[in-house]
């Protein structure tokens, strides 16, 4: 499997800093999308000769290719064939090649690239060797990764840092591009910097302030090529921490992590709990998030951050360790507890998140599509009791068994989506025999005679309704991608929305009806 590469080579070992000399170095970027377009565009205004390869040749890639060729001389190959192989920069084998994080390390163009001994960088990497510029390093990285509540921490993070006054940033996985946040002209205080497994896959000098694990499950299993690899790069997140790596004291396996972890010289571990803190921790003691970590008469006493209550009405247990990882995190880098408090009253969650759709005849309608694993699913299920579950959808190599085992007693029944979602139905046979399970019909067809993904989301929701009691929640928390019928994640959830939407209006009308 292609990995990003330690081995010394001369000219990139030089590469620390913007000011370095990157004129002419021949770099291939590979995928022309957000982080892609973001490397190209700075790696040519550091005056690199640029090559992009994307094998959709789509007029939004286009678009983008003729803005590239606008700010500076780049070579844009779009479509079929662009990513067969190795290209050519100049006629010349690609000294550096930057890959879009998506892209698996068994790709054609990757595989290739590391049998030529080629470096592969991901934009990350590519940041972190770029934000010194004119000799002023820019803001602070605060790394987060996990298997779950990655985007949660990460705005909680932002938000703290916020409240404090400073002019920070989330940016990395959550959808600002690290690239574009490192060359804002006004520059920031700190950046909270969301990384993916993928991300971390290509990095290997990048040295937060403060990194944290939130959770370590199965997960991309399909990408990375095992769990034991998978694990291994969400790892990669503690490597040269300076000040603090904060791990999951719930979670043994990311204190293991933090314990093999090569960081800098006075680095400290701080573990967060949603229980009583020891020494060097923050959680929960009566109600309130407390520090015990960074204040100096820990052994004693606790610092006060902020009340469960400021994370909203019967917050769940997750959400309460993502906020202390998060207070963690600003905790490392000096924030005080009173900007805590505030940023978690001022954070507003973005959707998809465990988010209350409707309510009609004592059922309650929930969207969780953010739930792309089973982990995730496990978080959902556990808020609450008896539960009409949708389910299904890509499964990324994962396995079901530990989640259906778990939550097979508040099952009511469970609607599978997904264009094959053999492994959960297999999954709850084993666990959960007793349970329902009804395929949403697909009749209904797109142009070229597949299913729609708004379809079978209507006809998911329809056989939801039948099935659930008055009590019972009906959640959608897929527990997999949604790349088979849906074009993300959100487009997932947003379906679920508006079809519960339509149903609860077609309710509404036959109320009417005399």
């Amino acid at each position: 499997m292609a990995s990003a590469s330690n081995a010394s080579n001369p000219r990139l070992d030089s590469l620390t800093t913007w000011d370095s000399n990157w004129k002419g170095l021949r770099v291939l970027v590979t995928g022309i999308g957000l982080s892609g377009f973001s490397a190209a565009d700075t790696l040519i205004e550091l005056g690199a000769r640029v090559v992009v390869v994307d094998g959709a040749d789509s007029e939004e890639n286009r678009g983008k290719a003729d803005t590239l060729k606008i700010v500076g001389a780049a070579d844009v190959r779009l479509g079929a064939g662009a990513m067969d192989g190795l290209s050519t920069v100049d006629g010349e084998q690609p000294e550096l090649v930057v890959t879009s994080p998506g892209l698996r390390p068994t790709h054609p163009v990757l595989a290739a690239a590391a049998d030529a001994g080629i470096p592969i960088w991901g934009d990350v990497e590519l940041a972190w060797r770029v934000r010194i510029r004119e000799g002023r390093p820019t803001a602070p990285w605060l790394a987060i990764t996990g298997t779950n509540g990655k985007t949660t921490t990460v705005g909680m993070t932002e938000s703290m840092l916020r409240a404090a006054g400073l002019r920070a940033i989330a940016a990395g996985n959550v959808g600002t591009p690290i690239l574009d946040a490192i060359r804002d002209p006004q520059g920031w205080d700190a950046i909270a910097v969301e990384l993916s497994s993928f991300q971390l896959h290509w990095t290997h000098t990048v040295s937060p302030l403060a990194s944290v694990c939130l959770n370590i499950a199965e997960d991309h299993v399909d990408w990375h090529g095992s769990y034991d690899a998978y694990r291994s790069d969400k790892a990669k997140v503690y490597a040269n921490t300076q000040v603090a790596c904060i791990y999951n004291a719930e979670q043994a396996e990311t204190e293991r992590m933090v314990e093999d972890a090569d960081v800098v010289e006075g680095c400290r571990a701080v573990g967060f709990t949603t229980g009583t803190p020891a020494i060097s921790m923050v959680g929960i003691v009566e109600g309130l998030l407390v520090d015990r970590a960074f204040i100096e008469e820990r052994r004693n006493a606790a610092a006060e951050l902020a009340s469960l209550d400021d994370l909203g009405d019967s917050a769940p247990r997750h959400l309460a360790a993502d906020a202390l990882a998060a207070a963690a995190l600003v905790r490392a880098f000096g924030v005080e507890p009173v900007a805590v408090r505030d940023g978690l009253r001022n954070y507003a969650p973005g959707g998809h998140r465990i988010e209350p759709v409707a309510k009609l005849n004592d059922i309650l309608w929930v969207n969780d599509s953010k739930a792309t694993n089973p982990h995730a699913a496990a978080a959902s299920l556990a808020a609450f009791g008896s539960v009409v579950w949708i389910a299904g959808g890509l499964s990324k190599g994962v396995t079901y068994d530990e989640l259906v085992a778990a939550n097979a007693n508040r099952l009511r029944a469970v609607v599978l989506i997904g264009s094959d979602s053999s492994q959960l139905r297999a999954a709850l046979a084993r666990h959960a025999s007793d349970v329902p399970v009804i395929e949403a019909r697909q009749a209904d067809t797109g142009e070229e005679g597949t299913p729609t993904g708004e379809a079978v989301m209507v006809q998911a929701v329809a056989a939801a309704a039948g099935a659930a009691q008055a009590g019972d929640t009906v959640l959608m928390a897929p527990a997999s991608a949604s790349m088979d019928q849906f074009r993300s994640y959100a487009h997932r959830g947003e379906a679920f929305i508006e079809a519960v939407r339509g149903y609860v209006e077609g309710q509404a009308q036959t109320t009417k009806e005399p």
